[in-house]
């Protein structure tokens, strides 16, 4: 295998590399670290590259490997979103205010990804504080979406979709409040998994919202995704929303395939406003759901357009987390977050607790729909990645957005890679289902992702 091709191995097929000892961790390890070197110059995913850090575990990871004792994920590369606490290496949160942060104690998930002896390459940029788009003039320069240089690798974990659509780390962790997981993955062609409400800690990970964050792996496969968040899954003390639900086993389910398992459409709301070419490439993957043994129907979730409340609390709560620091700091906050955190300050109460009133009906409503079906499958976004030059532009303002509804519920949602548009440009699948039934969705992600070959596809970097 070449090095070109060894850098966009999966998990298990690394992995074993590693233990038959074809492959050393701290060989591998190197010769990633000059990829990144080589190539991030133009793409901007990483903020900081902690080459020692690095050696270190992958040293480590080998000798646990050479004593028997090390697991699927020993010497296996991961790089963390930016917002991700790390012990003695800067914290930045893509943000001026935070620049020069340096935590003295790592995050749950960094702990116990590094118990598991992955190999820490380096923290990934984020848009400023997990918000919105980083617009120009920003204390960091925005990543790039290695499909096209042109066009935004999506947000806010533009890095962590950067970094691994072009090959220079095999895992990823990103957040998702509104879609900053299933967003990157959709625009750089990869898989993202935003768990349920509870299921990952985001002890240690800096807010945006605390009743709409969560924390979960991004990667270039389903079953990384899986074996990734075995060992992210499971209650932590530490994060007062984290769940005490038992933790199943996500990769032995994969393939059992997914013939008779009920496939829910709703197309109200999920469809509205897509592009031809993302209508196309859906239909044509319920079709290859419907290969599989699925069945597909379609529903309706009465209060889906109740997904708007999402801005409501989203901003209400974004500037209950930074209102002293706004106003102490207002000129280390870039002018668009700055306008729109200030902004969360004018909802009145009454206002938030009615968006909450309609969040809890939708929630009620997907859980019903969710006793009749298996899981729901939607566009991941309604149109392909646009340019840097349209975001930019003062008039964008909030998008319609596919992903929202699935953190209003707390739900599971999957994006897994479903077609390419005549630009060149990735297009997504979204898959959701029960609360804490991750091993379904990713069972459906992965039968659908075997069938096709869209996954397989590199950019030319």
């Amino acid at each position: 295998m070449s090095a070109d091709e060894l850098c966009y191995a999966g998990i298990r097929e690394l992995g074993g590399l590693f233990r038959r000892g074809a492959l050393s961790p701290v060989d591998y390890a190197t010769d990633l670290l000059g990829r990144v070197e080589r190539l991030d110059k133009s793409l901007n995913a990483y903020v900081t590259v902690t080459a020692e850090r690095a050696l270190a575990d992958a040293r480590a990871a080998e000798a646990a490997i050479r004593r028997g004792d090390g697991g699927p994920l020993a010497g296996i590369p991961i790089a963390y979103k930016d917002l991700y606490a790390t012990k003695g290496i800067r914290t930045t949160a893509g943000s001026a205010l935070l620049a020069d942060w340096v935590p003295d104690f790592d995050c749950t998930c960094v702990t116990r990804l590094q118990q598991a002896g992955m190999v820490m390459l380096g923290k990934l940029i984020t848009h400023e504080f997990a918000f919105g788009i980083q617009f120009p003039g920003h204390r960091f320069p925005p990543a790039r979406n290695p499909w096209n240089v042109d066009h935004i690798p999506g947000g806010s974990s533009s890095g962590s979709g950067a970094a691994l659509a072009a090959g220079l780390v095999h895992g990823a962790l990103g957040s998702d409040t509104g879609g900053s997981i299933r967003g990157p993955a959709a625009f750089c062609n990869l898989v993202g998994l935003k768990p349920t409400y509870g299921r990952v800690s985001r002890a240690g990970v800096l807010t945006l919202s605390w009743s709409l964050d969560h924390t979960g792996p991004m990667a270039r496969t389903v079953e990384d995704c899986a074996l990734l968040l075995q060992a992210l899954a499971g209650h932590d003390p530490a994060d007062p929303a984290s769940s005490r639900e038992p933790v199943a086993d996500y990769a032995e389910p994969l393939g059992r395939g997914i013939r008779g398992l009920r496939v829910g459409v709703p197309r109200a709301y999920f469809l509205e406003g897509a592009d031809a070419e993302v209508e196309k490439a859906f239909e044509q993957a319920l079709a290859a759901l419907r290969l599989l043994g699925a069945v597909v129907t379609d529903v309706e979730i009465p209060s889906i357009l109740a997904s708007w409340a999402f801005l409501a609390i989203l901003m209400a709560e974004a500037f209950a987390y930074h209102e002293r620091d706004v106003r102490a700091h207002p000129e280390l906050y870039g002018d668009v977050l700055r306008e729109r955190v200030l902004a969360g300050g004018l909802i009145l109460g009454s206002e938030y607790v009615q968006a909450q009133r309609l969040r809890a009906r939708l929630q009620a409503e997907m859980l019903e729909v969710l006793r009749r079906v298996d899981v729901l499958v939607t566009p991941t976004t309604p149109k392909p990645a646009p340019t840097f030059a349209v975001v930019w532009d003062p008039s964008f303002g909030f998008p319609k957005s596919n992903m929202p509804p699935f953190n209003m519920t707390g739900l599971p949602a999957l994006a897994v890679p479903c077609g390419f548009s005549s630009q060149g440009l990735p297009l997504s699948l979204q898959i959701a289902g029960r609360p804490f039934d991750e091993a379904t969705v990713l069972r459906v992600g992965h039968a659908y992702e075997q069938a096709t070959e869209w996954h397989r596809r590199r950019p030319r970097i």
